[in-house]
């Protein structure tokens, strides 16, 4: 997995990630704040050390956490209320491509581990 944190001086602390795992990047500019960043390292360790998932449903993105792989799935791909078929004499579909990503539990806590020391290598300069 790949990916560049930056500190934009407007932005604030952000993490770009390649096209794949775009929707893992979204999820942590987006979803995670960064006061909660430390207590989520402490979650993803109980869930290394036991057989539980951690399930989260942020305001656009739902992150499944277990001890083999972290999902990250948008809410959008959950809205049964909107009938599709009406639209298929236009050939419109769901494109699901960006909406789910997947990387396993190792590659997610080494991404959190480094997000969470530089926020705070940055925050000490600031």
């Amino acid at each position: 997995m790949e990916y560049q944190f930056i500190r934009d001086p407007i932005a604030g602390f952000k993490v770009r990630m390649s096209q794949e795992h775009a929707l893992v990047g979204r999820w942590l500019n987006e979803e995670l704040p960064l006061t909660a960043v430390a207590e989520f390292l402490a979650k993803m360790q109980r869930v290394k050390q036991s057989t539980n998932e951690l399930r989260l449903d942020g305001k656009e993105v739902r992150l499944t956490l277990t001890k083999e792989e972290a999902v990250f799935e948008a809410h959008s791909l959950f809205q049964n209320d909107v009938d599709l078929s009406r639209y298929e004499d236009d050939f419109l579909e769901l494109d699901e491509e960006g909406l789910v990503a997947g990387c396993g539990f190792e590659d997610f806590e080494a991404l959190m581990y480094d997000w969470h020391a530089f926020v705070q290598s940055r925050r000490s300069k600031v």
